[in-house]
């Protein structure tokens, strides 16, 4: 049977589609992958502007173009996220005047979130959780010929018809069962779609595309919070066991990285984008950290970090392995705002753990902290807040400054409704930030802290959402332009090449300069036994070795 899996997603990363795709290979062998999306090239210009978030128009011809090669399999299989969802619906369409008898299928995050507007599409069937071990019972039937009906994670709609078939969900996958997938596809036969070309074999370069010399991979899945902006507000819902916090063995993980090298040996640093890495248990993180340092010895980063699950063993350990960056998500400095988001995480909390991560600031890149903006129920005061939380925090860091945009069917979408918020005035592009002073400012606060006179001058400028105020287009352009540099500068110090993606890294690797950086460097990048000598009794020091 020809099996057609395609992701819409931004280039060719696609973290869990890639999982789902080494899966059905196995179960299939004529499987083919498809990419459709954008190449991320990391240009100067698209730092400063923060342009990456947007998401590209498809026209008539190019649907067209996609779905002739698509169609000719028996099982077309999609996987997007929200952004994608047009585009989707528009492909599902075209597939099915190519060919009617071809099979269609949606998975990936929108069917989950929003799975009342993904089985309206022109669509068989969508999945609605962790689609493993469901497809492989669903193809099970499917080749048989036998009624695959009542495979649960699935919604299934007869052609003609308009009931839905909706089955009750799966157990999750056990840690055990985790360690049990293959390890993601990471190579070999691919293909990805190139605007008048057509579907072509993917390149190094389109690997160089997306993550430079990074590799992005997920090791634990799960979030104990219930923040109501994020998608996963509708996992738990799903499935309270959500909360937990499930990863594979050690041993899986290693052996994954390992995998990936030897298909791409120019890999020097691994982004974990887990949502809550640092809930791991100490004595699993200082499990991970030995294995890591012996058998990988690469530099590491990590995405998901709550404030309250920042502990600076936790730290210290990783750091020692080779941390070298950490994404925290701080989103608001108001009491207020992070009690309407439901998000645990007080004020006083979010400072401790920033100034643990300070600590370890000459080990490291600068810690990033999320900040959301834009939020049309923020008043003056709690933009005033964020600033003045900003403002204090220990340095160094950098920022990562989103619009607020809300998710379909998450519980943030009934509270901007209930406020009488117009969804439509919030920005479809979450890293476009409106040009605001308040905004300015956060930008100013990346660079340097200014003397406090003249911060509480400029914090008189702030306005509220919605409130008249002047553009600062310009202002808050030029405000990037030394972060930009300083951006570049850090990450070339730590011989860093996966923000900076493209062609660039390969070539200092190629010809030796990264081993040169690393010298240099050596001492100020890891330290070379954990930095605290006092006793921990709930875990076992590692050797020096």
């Amino acid at each position: 049977m020809k099996i057609h899996l395609v992701s819409l997603e931004d280039g060719i990363t696609a973290i869990g589609f890639r999982r789902f795709a080494a899966f059905v290979e196995q179960l299939n062998p004529d499987t083919r992958v498809f990419y459709v999306g954008t190449r991320r090239f990391l240009s100067m210009s698209k730092l400063i502007r923060r342009s990456m978030g947007q998401v590209r128009r498809f026209g008539k011809e190019e649907i067209d173009e996609i779905a002739q090669e698509l169609a000719v399999a028996d099982l077309v299989a999609f996987s997007s996220m929200t952004g994608y969802a047009d585009l989707t619906k528009a492909l599902a369409i075209r597939i099915r005047e190519v060919n009617p008898s071809a099979y269609v299928m949606w998975g990936g995050i929108h069917p989950i979130i929003y799975p009342e507007d993904a089985i309206q599409a022109d669509v068989d069937a969508i999945c609605t959780g962790e689609g493993e071990f469901a497809i492989a019972e669903f193809l099970q039937h499917f080749t048989a010929g036998t009624d695959y009906s009542d495979v649960r994670n699935f919604w299934f709609r007869q052609r003609g018809r308009a009931e839905v078939k909706r089955n009750p969900f799966r157990e999750l996958m056990t840690p055990s069962e985790l360690a049990t997938l293959p390890f993601p596809k990471y190579g070999g036969a691919e293909w990805i779609y190139r605007p008048r070309a057509g579907f072509t074999p993917v390149k190094q370069s389109d690997y160089l595309a997306n993550d430079g010399l990074g590799y992005s991979t997920v090791w634990s899945i799960g979030c104990p919070l219930h923040c109501t902006y994020c998608g996963n507000t509708v996992f738990i819902s799903n499935d309270s066991n959500y909360r937990k916090v499930r990863h594979s063995g050690v041993d899986h993980i290693i052996g994954e990285v390992q995998h990936a090298r030897r298909i791409h040996p120019y890999i020097q640093t691994v982004l974990f984008c887990d949502d809550s890495f640092m809930v791991v248990p100490l004595r699993e993180l200082t499990e991970l950290a030995t294995q890591w340092r012996e058998k990988v010895g690469l530099s590491f980063c990590v995405f998901g970090v709550i404030p309250s699950s920042v502990q600076r063993e936790k730290i210290e350990i990783l750091t020692w392995a080779g941390l070298n960056r950490v994404r925290m998500g701080i989103e608001s400095g108001s009491e207020r705002i992070l009690r309407f988001y439901k998000r645990p995480t007080p004020i006083a909390q979010i400072e401790r753990a920033v100034q643990t991560l300070a600590e370890f600031a000459q080990y490291q890149i600068n810690p990033s902290y999320d900040i959301l903006v834009d939020n049309p129920v923020e008043t003056r005061q709690d933009v005033i807040d964020t600033l003045e939380l900003v403002y204090r925090l220990d340095r160094p860091f950098s920022l990562n400054i989103f619009s607020l945009r809300v998710i379909p069917n998450t519980p943030l979408e009934k509270q901007m409704l209930d406020h009488g918020v117009d969804l439509d005035q919030i920005s479809e592009n979450y890293q476009v930030i409106r040009p605001t002073f308040g905004n300015v400012l956060l930008e100013i606060l990346m660079v340097c802290r200014p003397p406090r006179s003249l911060f509480n001058y400029w914090l008189k400028k702030v306005r509220a959402y919605g409130k008249e105020e002047k553009s600062h287009r310009i202002l808050i352009w030029l405000v990037r332009v030394p972060w930009s540099v300083q951006q570049v500068f850090r990450h070339l110090k730590h011989g860093e090449f996966t923000a900076l993606t493209g062609y660039s890294g390969y070539l200092f690797w190629k010809i030796g300069a990264l081993s040169l950086l690393k010298w240099v460097f050596r001492r100020k990048m890891r330290p070379e036994l954990p930095l605290t000598s006092h006793d921990d009794q709930r875990v076992s020091r590692p050797s020096s070795n």
